[in-house]
């Protein structure tokens, strides 16, 4: 059957099986509030216009097997009672299912623009193979676990030996990527091999629970932040809501460049929100055994701590030491390249002062006694005696190897043994407290990305 103009069934109810097997509709079509009875098939239809499904109940069957939209494809407060299959389909725009009830375990599986689960209700387990597809799960329900997964090879076709044809998507990547899970309760999620980089997890509930299997892409730190300055960005993954938040905290837009601006309805969340998600998708990385990724996600958690004005003054100064020195422990140059300058200027104090003039001798005093009287004597140490005269008269090969030889055993904390003046022992004593931190600190972040 071809429909060459507006087809409209709106209401229309169906007793029996309903087949619309290959049918043609050259222009809209409207299916609004219809009820089929039986099973509903609309096996290689085409939809060359915008097909409205809005509030549909299919009571038996609803197959879709290698249907075609070149328009919207709106299943608005469907209810799919037994369906357990929608698809394969293939929609050059939108799929909207915002509202739709499933009642039975079913496996959805798209190629679509857009797919819209907004306030969807999957009252059983669910599975959504999609391609090329921007997915927003706002508000979604979830009674049972639903996977989002990326299908990385076309449909197979059940009308031809070929695949799905996809051309009103050519030229589009097939990749899948999520938008927004605001409202969902995450615990019955799980996703494999979507695009994060602009979902929005603010709202969402049980985040720790979620499930983020394969390669999940997250949004990164900008890159052209490190044009003048390269260390002053590390690459890290992170989310949206922080580049909102920086966006939005940004007091020159300088410093706003390369984070991503926020839309119009995006909540405007304090860093202490922020921190809160950070924790609990990386709880989720960390019981899901990909240790390295969460060690990202732990330090987006301590900068939002140490951007909360909220929080007491001495914790953010700490938290500020902290990632300067190391950051928070995941950054193994920045600690290696202070533990450096740490040695360099305890070699340089101890060349300049640390180191005596020469080495005490021990010197053995007494007095002379008559013969057969007792002789005592008394063997002492002087004390170290402070370089002087011009600084460039200090620098010498020798008190240099004297002063890395100290310094190297502090990295180790270890004494040297070695005499030195006052400065040289107060300085050995520091080193030896602060060389082995940064030592550890260093050590800390390369266990961090190796961690399994």
């Amino acid at each position: 059957m071809t429909f060459t103009s507006d087809a409209q069934f709106d209401r229309a109810i169906f007793t029996g099986d309903a087949w619309f097997h290959k049918a043609a509709f050259t222009s809209n079509a409207w299916f609004d509030r219809v009820t089929f009875t039986g099973d509903a098939r609309f096996d290689g239809a085409a939809f060359t216009g915008d097909v409205w499904f809005d509030g549909v109940t299919f009571t038996g069957d609803a197959r879709f097997s290698g249907a075609t939209f070149t328009g919207n494809a709106r299943f608005g407060r469907a209810r799919f009672e037994t369906a357990s299959r929608l698809g394969p389909l293939v929609c050059g725009e939108r799929v909207v299912l915002d509202g739709a009830v499933f009642d039975q375990p079913v496996t959805v599986e798209m190629a679509a623009r857009v797919v819209s689960c907004a306030r969807t209700r999957w009252a059983s387990t669910a599975t959504l193979h999609l391609r090329y597809a921007e997915v927003d799960l706002r508000d979604a329900v979830l009674e049972y676990p639903v996977v989002v997964a990326a299908r990385p090879d076309p449909f197979p076709s059940l009308h031809s030996d070929g695949p799905l044809s996809e051309a009103d998507l050519s030229g589009r990547k097939p990749g899948v990527r999520l938008t927004s899970v605001g409202g969902v309760d995450a615990a019955h999620l799980a996703l494999h091999t979507i695009d994060l980089s602009v979902c929005r997890f603010a709202g969402a509930i049980h985040l720790d629970q979620l499930r983020v299997d394969g390669w999940c892409a997250f949004a990164t730190t900008p890159t052209d932040r490190g044009r003048r300055f390269p260390w002053r960005w590390s690459r890290r993954n992170t989310l949206t809501e922080e580049h909102h938040w920086r966006v939005r905290s940004a007091r020159r837009p300088a410093r706003a460049r390369g984070w991503t601006i926020p839309p119009p309805d995006a909540p405007e969340l304090p860093p202490a929100a922020v921190a809160t998600l950070y924790r609990q998708i990386r709880k989720s990385l960390e019981d899901g055994k990909n240790e390295p990724d969460a060690a990202d996600f732990y330090y987006g958690e301590c900068e939002m701590r140490r951007n909360d004005t909220t929080r007491p003054q001495s914790e953010r100064a700490l938290l500020t030491a902290y990632w300067a020195l190391s950051g928070y422990g995941l950054r193994a140059t920045r600690a290696l390249v202070w533990l450096g300058a740490a040695m360099a200027a305890t070699v340089a104090v101890m060349v300049l002062w640390g180191l005596p003039v020469d080495e005490p001798k021990p010197t053995t005093t007494g007095r002379q006694a008559a013969v057969g009287h007792q002789v005592t004597l008394t063997t002492d140490t002087p004390d170290p005696v402070n370089p002087t005269g011009p600084l460039s008269d200090r620098v010498t090969s020798e008190r240099f190897e004297k002063a890395l030889r100290v310094v190297i055993n502090s990295v180790v904390f270890r004494s040297s043994g070695q005499d030195l003046t006052t400065i040289g022992t107060y300085t050995e004593m520091i080193s030896r407290l602060a060389e082995p931190v940064l030592l550890g600190l260093a050590v800390l972040a390369v266990r961090s990305r190796v961690k399994r």
